[in-house]
């Protein structure tokens, strides 16, 4: 089995990855990224909350300019999976893909996954933005459409009472146990006028060959120019809990102000790690734990 050496391995080649890879090899750093293909950024058909870009960019279009930024100063960046991630003592063991790499620093950036309904079509969906994930980063587009937010729980309620601000004709479908919103939530979505249908998934209905309309179907009929799906996400985390590193009670990982985890020299970013889960959020992380890196490797 082949075996090489870095200074610094991250796994995840989104924004926090990228960022993280440009920094340490402008520190001039031998930086390996592992890129799992599967950065939800790349799912971004088109942003226009991302500084520096006022006419939008594809979250495809980001992290290609992103990639070419860090390889320009000497990242390395290969697809892989890695497949355990174990402490040396004085570093840190990777297995990827039957390799074994070592490296005193690690930075984990595998962002996390969508809690996606359980329908179909949903990543078209989301490609053509019919199906929206993050009301912070578009809400701004749906100003005065009609639109629908399918959730579970207390985040749905949120989720629609956040939308106020941009849509007045907010409906928020309830796909979970009645329970599952208190009276408290239910009575302020009354105040706000928010209509609450409570149906099972299976008669949500995505009109993909209707552009920018979404329908409900049931005892009645309801449609939507939009709608947002608030059922969560589950971070990535897996790496660093088999490790033994702490996460809080959303099992996000817990890190210090330097990005480091409750292991020394194992660091993480972006949304596997707060639950803003935004691109310029992950950025400015990857950095701060990319300076934190080369820090350590100073002996600082």
């Amino acid at each position: 089995m082949s075996q090489t050496s870095y200074d610094a391995v991250i796994v995840g080649a989104g924004p926090a990855g990228l960022t993280a890879a440009l920094y340490m090899a402008r520190f001039r750093r031998q930086v390996l990224v592992i890129d799992g293909g599967d950065s939800r950024a790349a799912w971004i058909p088109e942003t226009h909350n991302h500084p520096g870009f006022p006419e939008g960019v594809s979250g495809l279009d980001l992290l290609e300019l992103q990639r070419r930024h860090a390889v320009r100063y000497g990242a390395q960046i290969r697809s892989g999976t890695v497949d355990a991630l174990s402490s040396t003592g004085e570093g840190f063991s990777l297995s990827i893909d039957g390799e074994t790499v070592l490296s005193p620093t690690v930075l984990l950036a595998c962002g996390v996954e969508d809690n996606e309904p359980a329908l179909p079509g949903v990543e078209r969906a989301v490609r053509q933005t019919l199906l929206r994930t993050c009301p912070i980063c578009d809400g701004f587009e749906v100003i005065g459409k009609r639109v629908g937010v399918i959730g579970g729980d207390g985040l749905g309620a949120r989720e629609a009472l956040f939308l106020q601000t941009y849509a007045d004709q907010l409906t928020l479908i309830h796909v979970g146990a009645p329970d599952a919103l208190t009276a408290d939530e239910r009575d302020q979505l009354a105040r706000a006028d928010i209509t609450i249908v409570e149906t099972p998934i299976e008669s949500v209905e995505l009109q993909i060959d209707r552009p920018r309309a979404l329908c409900f179907s049931g005892a009645s009929r309801l449609e939507f120019d939009a709608l947002y799906t608030a059922l969560g996400v589950t971070p990535r985390t897996g790496l660093a809990l088999a490790i033994g590193a702490h996460h809080d009670e959303s099992s996000r990982l817990v890190v210090d102000e330097h990005q480091q985890t409750s292991i020394p020299g194992l660091y993480a970013a972006g949304d596997m790690v707060r639950g803003l889960n935004q691109i310029t959020t992950a950025q400015g992380e990857g950095s701060i734990a990319a300076t934190a890196m080369h820090n350590r490797l100073r002996g600082c």
